[in-house]
């Protein structure tokens, strides 16, 4: 029995004809593709079609063997597959790592410094929180990662660019129609807070507020620009986040600059020291590549 065969049973199988099959599916002639059905029955021993005016339909036993044929088939392809990658020289791979949000700015600029070995390399891309990023970086996780200043002994960084944090409304609030908020206004404010679990930003904004003489007890604190975003829209509250939290705004939620100093939180791109991965060297001899992303003061959406 060849595979030859299995492929010409199924696809008669689910044409429901020799004429259609042979025609359409196999590009053989009827008589061959009869001739090709009867060498497999005599093979397997027992009749799996019966013919008749109205086409052919599966006996007992070829519904039976239908489902194994099928399986055999997809096994003896995926085996094929495998002896082919097998076959081909594999590939270094550079595991990039993103804070949620930043891939958007940041993905596109970071495969371009490696264009010229982008053919030769597999890049691999997820994104996370920034304390679990840097975790990851620890473990050999990441070559790279674009997080916040996570303190790591064994790990480096470099600065990429120092993020402006903005205030997030909704549209139709009374703050949103001024060109820039004044932080004080934010008091009195339904307000969504930031957890401990990105600590980093939190603590970057708890001492903004700090220094600008405002005390703000969060109504809520989350985790995530996502659902920071969907309790503003829901609560009709405000937020302290970073810019880039831009990107996922909805039409009914905009951004709006502070007034005064503009408080920062730093993006860096971090990396193991012990790594020796000459991917990461050639990224890292062209990381000045890497330009602060322009943005406009307050975005609507």
């Amino acid at each position: 029995m060849e595979l030859r065969h299995l492929r010409y049973f199924i696809a008669v199988a689910e044409e429901g004809s020799l004429t259609l099959a042979a025609e359409k599916r196999l590009h053989t002639t009827q008589p061959s593709l009869s001739r090709q059905i009867r060498d497999l029955e005599y093979e397997v021993g027992v009749e799996l079609m019966s013919r008749s005016v109205h086409g052919i339909e599966l006996t007992a036993a070829g519904k039976a063997f239908l489902d194994h044929a099928r399986l055999a088939l997809t096994q003896a392809e995926a085996a094929t597959a495998a002896a082919r990658r097998a076959a081909q020289p594999a590939k270094p791979t550079f595991a990039m790592g993103f804070l949620t949000g930043q891939e958007v700015n940041w993905l596109a600029r970071a495969t371009s410094i490696l264009r010229d070995d982008l053919p030769n390399i597999e890049i691999r891309v997820s994104s996370d929180h920034s304390i679990t990023l840097a975790d990851d970086l620890q473990r050999g996780k990441f070559d790279i990662a674009f997080l916040r200043l996570e303190p790591r002994p064994d790990l480096e960084f470099k600065l990429v660019t120092k993020e402006p944090l903005v205030v997030i409304l909704p549209g139709d609030h009374p703050l949103a129609g001024h060109e820039a908020i004044d932080p004080r206004d934010l008091t009195g404010e339904t307000y969504i807070g930031i957890s401990n679990v990105p600590h980093v930003l939190r603590a970057a904004i708890d001492d903004y507020l700090k220094r600008s003489g405002i005390k703000i007890t969060p109504n809520l604190e989350i985790d995530n620009y996502a659902m920071a975003i969907s309790l503003v829209a829901s609560t009709r509250g405000v937020a302290l986040l970073p810019a880039s939290a831009e990107n996922f705004l909805p039409r009914s939620v905009v951004s709006r600059p502070l007034k005064g100093e503009t408080p920062t939180i730093d993006l860096a791109v971090g990396y193991h020291k012990a790594n020796t991965s000459p991917i990461l060297k050639t990224f890292l001899s062209r990381i000045d590549d890497l330009t602060t992303p322009s943005r406009k003061p307050g975005r609507d959406r």
